[in-house]
């Protein structure tokens, strides 16, 4: 397979507007939670604090696992709110979810209230469903795709 069908297999999306409200949501919350932890924006504690944190955890190298997270999120939320490469970017955003639901919240239970999982199962939720479906008319990839069938 050549580079072109590659980048048409990755940017064919439904063409429906389901998809443009989980990738703002998404997107704005994966970018704010992932600048919190680059950054210490939005009251976050940066790399150095996420780190620490991520290493009393047992998720080590903590500095480390603290700039794979907060990268996958903020930059993989940015890439959501424009809907560029929207399935690859779903695809490490549900894993991230899935590390943060395992080794943080599970333990906690469902609840909010208690640090569970129902707000890291909801962005799993919202990147599997975009992982389906694709960035949706008003994307980036959708742009693409037309463009590399029209040039075919």
């Amino acid at each position: 397979m050549n580079f072109i069908n590659t980048i048409k297999n990755v940017t064919k999306t439904e063409q429906s507007l389901s998809a443009l409200p989980l990738r703002i949501v998404a997107g704005i919350l994966f970018t704010a939670h992932g600048a919190q932890k680059l950054f210490a924006w939005f009251g976050g504690y940066g790399l150095d604090g996420t780190g620490q944190w991520m290493e009393s955890i047992g998720l080590t190298p903590g500095y480390f696992m603290a700039l794979m997270a907060g990268s996958a999120e903020f930059f993989g939320g940015l890439l959501l709110i424009i809907g560029l490469l929207t399935r690859p970017a779903s695809l490490v955003l549900a894993i991230t979810m899935v590390v943060a639901i395992v080794t943080v919240h599970l333990d906690n239970g469902l609840f909010m209230s208690n640090n569970g999982y129902e707000f890291g199962l909801a962005l799993l939720a919202m990147t599997v469903a975009l992982l389906f479906q694709g960035g949706g008319k008003l994307s980036v990839d959708n742009k693409v795709y037309q463009l590399l069938n029209k040039n075919a």
